[in-house]
């Protein structure tokens, strides 16, 4: 299924924006501009157009004109009138740039010198015209159906003048001239929309962000394809047009990625299958750069969770990312929401009063995953439903690797004595001497009633002895504290999943909004 519509490409640089047309199919996103082509007859360059008109009594020219160099533009027709010469002539069409009135050059002529030369110029005028492809929209041409007597005027005014020249001008001759028509073997033209750019959709990106920043641009995203060519700015009329195109498109790429990720599992083996994969914003560590966030594409496959500066596309591309973390070892954390209706949150924001270091972010759906040594990756994605995803993605690739691995072992020690500490599904924890491999202790998931550790390496673990029902606390120091704390939260998660799925699920901040919505 093809989605249609109009929108505007907005250039940062001249901060102008022109009409273009959207066209989203499954695969591709095609940007289409207006131009004047030429459907039959001899003239093959549709680029200039000599025309002659016949001033008429009633109706003078037939045209109306808006523009001048004073406004950085071109000279344009905003008007075509039914019935009159210029849309007599079949060649001329709302949007054509005029570059020679009578031989004149005016392209760099203001408004009223080309008003003043068009009224002055007899009672026939040549002119020679190109379309405008990029009309700045501050010019309010109409767009209407390609064709040159539409017409359909925007609606809104535009700050520059109208000159209509289907008054009078200074004719000379008062009887009735002949209508300026197309004669039978001239080239025939039309107004069409000519794709000007195709942006393929698979392992393409979306930002609704000014580059970098947290600056949301109004109504307004950029899509990026895998090559990095870019749409430019895509600017809608409204905000709900906006939300569409860009929900449309976010799930066109996701479909395409799903595909990928359908073709990468062929070539592995069932443990290392790619649970999810897709693009994140990745906020930057220190404030020294004006650069806050920069594109990472992240991936969970088989054991590891991988984030890569570009996505793999061949088998081979896996080595080189940049970060691999084993997924026991990882927590995943969302850090929030924004929910439109979320008074408390808006009353937060309003009075000013950050909870903690996550409102100071403006960007909505952040999560971020910890890994060892007590360090962190803060990432965003641009929409609610992909951070539904990815929390559920995490989640079950975890899981899938507790059950996988079934058991984790890390050196340790305490008061001198070098120990080992397994973590494992089925047993739950046990320490023994790394020497004489005898057990110190053994306890299941269900006994660890809490635990504390001071940050750095040492940790309490707190078990309730069944017989007793006392507490047993037992001390350890690990090298990466962190990653062995993830494992243990990794194990006790996917045990009470495997107990009771439903649980799993209830906890789950994203979906829990996404239902609601």
């Amino acid at each position: 299924q093809t989605k249609t519509g109009i929108a505007l490409l907005y250039d940062e640089v001249s901060e102008n924006a022109y009409d273009i047309r959207l066209k989203l199919t499954k695969e591709v996103l095609t940007i289409q501009k207006q131009d004047v082509v030429c459907v039959s007859g001899s003239d093959h360059s549709a680029n200039h157009r000599t025309v002659t008109l016949r001033r008429q009594p009633v109706g003078g020219l037939g045209l109306s004109i808006k523009g001048g160099a004073e406004h950085k533009v071109p000279v344009v027709i905003s008007k075509i009138f039914k019935n009159q010469a210029a849309e007599q002539t079949g060649m001329l069409f709302i949007g054509d740039a005029i570059i020679q009135v009578n031989g004149i050059n005016v392209e760099s002529a203001t408004h009223e010198e080309v008003v003043h030369l068009l009224r002055n110029a007899g009672d026939e005028v040549t002119i020679t015209v190109q379309y405008l492809r990029e009309a700045p929209s501050f010019l309010k041409l109409p767009l209407g159906s390609p064709g040159p007597s539409s017409d359909h005027s925007s609606g809104t005014s535009s700050p520059l003048f109208d000159s209509g020249l289907h008054l009078n001008g200074n004719s000379t001759n008062t009887a009735p001239s002949s209508p300026s028509s197309p004669i039978a073997n001239e080239p025939k033209y039309e107004k069409r929309w000519l794709d000007t750019l195709s942006v393929p959709l698979s392992m393409a990106r979306i930002s609704r962000y000014k580059t970098g920043t947290d600056k949301l641009r109004s109504n307004a995203f950029e899509v990026l394809a895998l090559d990095g060519v870019s749409t430019g700015i895509l600017q809608f009329y409204t905000a709900q047009e906006s939300a569409d195109w860009l929900r449309a498109m976010s799930t066109n790429i996701s479909d395409l990625t799903l595909q990928n990720m359908k073709m990468a599992n062929k070539c592995c083996s069932p443990s290392d299958q790619v649970i999810h994969m897709g693009w994140v914003n990745e906020r930057l560590e220190g404030t020294g750069s004006s650069q806050l966030y920069k594109f990472k594409f992240l991936a969970l496959k088989g054991s590891s969770f991988y984030i890569f500066s570009t996505p793999p596309v061949s088998t081979l591309d896996w080595v080189r990312a940049e970060k691999i973390y084993n997924l026991c070892e990882v927590l995943f954390k969302i850090h929030k929401l924004w929910l439109a209706d979320d008074c408390w949150l808006q009353a937060n924001l309003y009075l000013g009063i950050h909870q903690d270091f996550d409102l100071e972010d403006q960007r909505p759906y952040c999560f971020s995953v910890m890994v060892g040594h007590g360090k962190s990756h803060y990432f965003n994605v641009e929409l609610g439903s992909e951070l539904a995803v990815w929390e559920k993605s995490f989640q079950r690739a975890i899981f899938l690797e507790v059950q996988r691995t079934g058991s984790k072992t890390y050196m340790c020690s305490w008061q001198g004595d070098a120990l080992c500490f397994t973590v494992d599904f089925a047993l739950g924890f046990t320490c023994f001497d790394s020497k004489t491999k005898n057990v110190l202790w053994r306890f299941k998931f269900s006994q660890l009633k809490g635990s504390s550790d001071d940050g750095k390496t040492r940790v309490k673990l707190l078990f309730q002895n069944t017989d007793t029902k006392q507490i047993e606390t037992k001390e350890l120091e690990f090298q990466d504290l962190t990653a062995v704390l993830h494992c243990i939260h990794s194990f006790i998660a996917a045990k009470v999943a495997s107990v009771d799925p439903v649980f799993i699920d209830s906890q789950s901040i994203a979906r829990k909004y996404m239902y609601s919505n």
